[in-house]
């Protein structure tokens, strides 16, 4: 597509069917056209301010076919040299990093359940309600599930990377919420602000953001953020 639209405007211009009554005004003179870095003289004729030139000029120039067929032409350029595209040499080409859609769809609902998780401790903390291992033990059986379904879905190399990312952030969530839990059990007061100072807990948003960003691009992208 990239070569057709890069020539489509100059195409289009010299392509324009000249009313006979209109080349009686025309200005002919003659000129180099360069198309895809290859130069010849053609004639341009100029009507109304606009440039049209020879068909068969066109295609001598571009190294190009012309055909007829009826009442259609069909002209063919060859593309330019530079827009050959790199996947010509496989030793240089990536591999696909993109994710399949039954492993996003599935990733989404595991990071849903983890970001529950999160809201709810964060929530109790803030607002100083108590916190006992039994209370979370159901949100993280419910992360743990989606964990298990986001596994069955990944088929590709990148959703088998992307699902170890997804498993590093229920880990740093699971030690998070263990973390707090065990500091309820020995303490009667845990601060409101405790979260904003916790790096565990900086860690896990920075791996959660990650993750969005690698969700809405539907690519494989560590940036480290889950290690």
């Amino acid at each position: 597509m990239g070569k057709r639209s890069s020539l489509a405007p100059s195409i289009l211009v010299m392509l324009l069917v000249v009313p006979v009554l209109a080349l009686s005004q025309a200005v002919q003179e003659t000129r180099t056209l360069i198309v895809n870095g290859q130069a010849g003289e053609v004639t341009i004729v100029q009507v109304n301010g606009r440039s049209y030139v020879d068909l068969e000029a066109l295609a001598r120039v571009a190294n190009g076919s012309l055909g007829f067929n009826g009442n259609q032409i069909t002209l063919t350029l060859p593309g330019a040299p530079g827009m050959l595209p790199p996947a010509t040499s496989a030793i240089s080409t990536p591999a696909n990093s993109g994710l399949s859609k039954d492993f996003l769809t599935a990733g989404i609902e595991a990071m849903s359940l983890v970001r529950e998780w999160h809201s709810t401790l964060a929530n109790a903390i803030q607002n100083g309600f108590p916190i006992a291992a039994n209370w979370l033990a159901g949100y993280r059986i419910q992360a743990a599930k989606g964990l298990r379904l986001a596994s069955v879905a990944a088929s590709t190399d990148s959703d088998h990377s992307a699902f170890q990312l997804l498993t590093n952030a229920f880990k740093l969530m699971d030690k998070l919420s263990n973390q707090y839990v065990a500091v309820a059990q020995s303490s009667t007061y845990i601060p409101p602000d405790s979260l904003s100072n916790d790096s565990l807990d900086q860690k896990l948003l920075n791996c959660g953001h990650s993750l969005a960003s690698m969700v809405a691009s539907g690519q494989l992208v560590d940036d480290g953020s889950c290690q």
